[in-house]
C-alpha cells in the first residue's frame, strides 16, 4: 500500500459536499487596489479548483464589490446559491496600512458577512447533505451570523449534526474566550497556529516543546479527531489518535507573498479528509500546495493547471 492510497476512507451521505461558512471580503490598500479574499472564500475557491464542489455560505452587499464577488465566483464555476445579497450592509472590507514596512489591518465592523440569514442559508443548502462544515471565528462576531451557522449544524437531522472543521483565525478584538471554547468543543477537526494555541490554552507563549504538550491537552479536552498546529517557517504538527505527526515546509522557488498559504493548507487538508488520505500523505500534499501559493501574488488564482498539478 502506498501513502497515496486511502487508508480509512470516511463514510459521508450520498451526494454530500463541503459547506464553507464565513466572510467574503476585499483587502483594500492605500493605492486603491482591492484584492478579493477572506479565509473561508479562499478555502472554497481552492476546493472548487480540486473538484470538490463546495457551497459557500456568506453575504455581500448590493454594491459594486458584491457584483464583483458574484461575477468572479461564476467565472470559476462556483455555486453562488449560498451567496446572499444585503440591502443594508456593504460587502466586507479590510483596510491594509503599511507601517514601518509591515502591513497592519483594520477589520471593519458592520459588514454584510456579519449578517448572514439563517433561513436563506438553509434554503441554499436545501435537501443536499453536508459532508462537513468549515468555518472560522471572525464571521461569528454578530448574533445573526452565529444563528445562521447554528442552523446549518442542525440541518441533516444527525444527533450531532454535520462534522465541523474549525479554522480558528483569531482576529483581535473580534473574539471572546468563552465563545471560542464553545466553538472548539463542537469541532471534529481544529486548525490553529502556535500563538493561537498558547492563547486558547491560556499558557505562556512559547516556541519550544511545550507546544506539543499544550496541543495534546487541548486535543483531549475537546475530544477532537485531529488537531493541526501550524508554525510558519517551522512547519506543522498534527495530534490524532494515531499519535503525533510532523511536517516541514516545502521550499518555494521564489516567495512572492505568504498571503493565503494557511488557507491553501486548509483546503488540501479538507480534501484529504473527504478522500480518506493518511495524515502523512495529507501533510505532504498540503505543504506542497501552500508553498506553490506562496510563489504567486494573492491567495487564489484562476488557473486550472495549478490544481491539476
Amino acid at each position: 500500500m502506498t501513502e497515496s492510497t486511502p487508508t480509512n476512507r470516511p463514510t459521508f451521505p450520498a451526494g454530500a459536499r463541503p459547506i464553507i461558512f464565513g466572510e467574503v471580503l476585499f483587502d483594500c490598500f492605500a493605492d486603491g487596489q482591492a484584492v478579493l479574499g477572506g479565509a473561508p472564500f479562499n478555502v472554497a475557491w481552492h476546493l472548487q479548483g480540486f473538484g470538490c464542489a463546495p457551497l459557500m455560505i456568506s453575504s455581500v452587499g448590493s454594491d459594486a464589490l458584491g457584483d464583483k464577488v458574484c461575477a468572479t465566483m461564476r467565472e470559476w464555476g462556483m455555486d453562488v446559491a449560498g451567496l446572499q445579497r444585503s440591502e443594508h450592509y456593504p460587502t466586507g472590507q479590510v483596510t491594509v496600512h503599511e507601517q514601518d514596512g509591515q502591513p497592519s489591518y483594520e477589520i471593519v465592523p458592520g459588514q454584510a458577512y456579519d449578517h448572514i440569514s439563517a433561513p436563506a442559508a438553509l434554503a441554499a443548502v436545501g435537501q443536499q447533505p453536508a459532508a462537513l462544515v468549515y468555518h472560522g471565528s471572525l464571521a461569528l462576531r454578530e448574533a445573526a451570523s452565529r444563528a445562521a451557522l447554528d442552523s446549518l449544524l442542525q440541518l441533516d437531522g444527525r444527533q450531532s449534526g454535520p462534522p465541523v472543521f474549525l479554522d480558528l483565525n483569531l482576529r483581535a478584538p473580534w473574539w471572546e474566550p468563552p465563545r471560542i471554547e464553545q466553538l472548539m468543543q463542537r469541532a471534529r477537526w481544529l486548525k490553529l497556529n502556535d500563538e493561537e494555541l498558547c492563547e486558547v490554552s491560556r499558557r505562556p507563549l512559547t516556541e519550544g516543546p511545550e507546544l506539543q504538550a499544550y496541543a495534546k491537552t487541548l486535543f483531549a479536552d475537546c475530544a477532537l479527531e485531529r488537531l493541526i498546529v501550524t508554525r510558519g517557517a517551522q512547519g506543522v504538527f498534527v495530534v490524532s489518535a494515531e499519535g503525533l505527526a510532523e511536517g516541514r515546509p516545502v521550499a518555494a522557488n521564489a516567495i512572492v507573498d505568504t498571503v493565503g498559504a494557511g488557507d491553501a493548507f486548509s483546503a488540501v487538508t479538507i480534501q484529504g479528509i473527504l478522500q480518506g488520505w493518511s495524515i502523512a500523505y495529507t501533510l505532504d500534499r498540503a505543504l506542497a500546495f501552500a508553498a506553490r501559493i506562496c510563489q504567486q501574488r494573492g491567495a487564489t488564482a484562476q488557473h486550472p493547471e495549478l490544481y491539476r498539478d
